[in-house]
């Protein structure tokens, strides 16, 4: 048989580089067109096996172009994925009601392409027991024996036993699957950058052929010094990330430690309600925290890989009902202006000195088409494994709920003291019902 073939529609030629990439890892044949015209051009020709489709491109766009793929006989059947900066559960409809199997975000990792191309029956399955992805959150506790000796479950009767005790063990697991996500993820961005700056090389060793035979020097020395400062602003921002994800994994480690405290106390209750024949629901127990950092995206990055967890094992154990989720805001004392932008105020900064004391820009409110591109399909994903039997709900929280209060307002409080009770406030609460 002969190899799988890809085509990739973008008018980017360093997002085709990039993606192109990728593939070709999976040993798939990859053409590509940078325009919508041009791809219809050539399906004339050829059939490949899926099709990469960007949305916003000069003359037609993507849509247009999936309209008219799969308005022909000869071509609808090829599977097409939009992959696209644009966002939401109306565009992930949108596109699938023109015929498109599903949304990948522009900033894509290579886990997404590899799930997508096992699905599509495209590649064969590379995962091993090794490479899984993250374990569930845990949200029942593990069986517990009861005074005459037989086990009694914790959770419904489809997911007794089925969830693993949040020891001091399962959690040194769930911050070493969280930093590899890390790795993954710093990884994928160093891809990228590297793909950029070798277009941007490509675009200087061989320029378009002047107009007169005049010779110009070549500004190598000019070059250098870009790729320098370039490369230099990557390893500190590649720090600072490390550092920004080192402690939100402290924080959640605290919070899955809470966790574990709750469900130890719910135990005997739940217990007791499945040894009298009640039919067990989620437990009644303290809420899942995940913290928020200031500027970070509640629904996305490390939170995200929580909920896929979370989501897991509830499907796991047949769960059924709505998984709430509210997005509660920090106050922080930051510093900076509404045209260049805020950033946290150092921690021996007076609070008086503060310029603003707002939420962070991604917490202030939560709207259906802010959510996130990868979360809208996560929260897809659930719905079509479960039919409707378990569905989310994404709230704001009360900004008047505070885990830990905020300092009083004196003469010597400063924003360090300040910005460590908005942190702790800073969160996601997530219910089972």
């Amino acid at each position: 048989m002969g190899a799988k073939r890809a085509l990739i529609v973008d008018d980017s030629k360093s997002a085709r580089m990039f993606l192109s990439r990728i593939l070709e890892k999976y040993d798939l044949e990859v053409d590509s067109a940078e325009s919508a015209e041009q791809a219809i051009e050539y399906l004339g020709e050829h059939r490949p096996d899926v099709i990469f489709m960007d949305h916003l491109m000069p003359g037609m766009d993507g849509f247009q172009a999936v309209q008219a793929i799969k308005n022909n006989p000869r071509t609808a059947m090829i599977p097409i994925l939009m992959y696209t900066s644009q966002e939401g559960e109306l565009y992930l409809g949108q596109a699938r009601a023109l015929g498109a199997v599903g949304v990948l975000p522009k900033q894509i990792k290579p886990t997404d392409v590899s799930k997508v191309l096992y699905q599509l029956h495209l590649v064969t399955d590379r995962r091993t027991s090794e490479q899984t992805s993250f374990r569930p959150v845990a949200v029942t506790s593990e069986s517990e024996e009861s005074t005459d000796g037989s086990a009694v479950g914790a959770g419904s009767g489809a997911g007794a036993g089925a969830a693993r005790p949040l020891t001091d063990a399962t959690l040194r697991e769930h911050i070493a699957d969280l930093r590899r996500v890390l790795v993954a993820s710093l990884g994928s961005q160093s891809d990228r950058l590297l793909a950029d700056l070798r277009v941007m090389l490509e675009e200087v060793s061989h320029p378009a052929a002047p107009a007169a035979p005049a010779r110009r020097e070549r500004p190598w020395g000019w070059i250098v010094a870009v790729l320098a400062v370039v490369l230099a602003a990557a390893s500190v921002f590649v720090s600072w990330q490390t550092t920004r994800e080192r402690d939100a994994i402290a924080t959640q480690l605290a919070a899955l430690r809470k966790t574990q405290a709750a469900q130890r106390v719910a135990a005997p209750l739940t217990a007791a309600a499945s040894a009298s024949g009640a039919v067990a629901a989620a437990p009644e127990v303290k809420p899942i925290i995940m913290a928020v950092p200031y500027g970070g995206e509640p629904l996305g990055g490390l939170r995200l890989e929580g909920l896929r967890q979370l989501f897991d094992r509830l499907v796991t154990a047949n769960y059924h009902g709505i998984i709430e989720i509210r997005v509660f805001p920090g106050r922080f004392c930051v510093v900076g202006n509404a045209a260049e932008g805020f950033s946290l105020a150092p921690d021996e900064l007076l609070y008086s000195k503060c310029d603003s004391v707002a939420v962070s820009p991604d917490e202030a409110a939560v709207q259906p088409q802010r959510v996130p591109l990868a979360f809208a399909n996560l929260v897809g994903e659930l719905r079509s494994v479960t039919r409707g039997a378990l569905d989310v709900q994404v709230l704001a929280g009360d900004p008047a709920t505070l885990v830990t209060p905020y300092p009083p307002v004196a003469e010597n409080l400063n924003a360090g003291e300040w910005n460590r009770a908005a942190s702790a406030n800073a969160r996601l609460e997530i219910r089972v019902r």
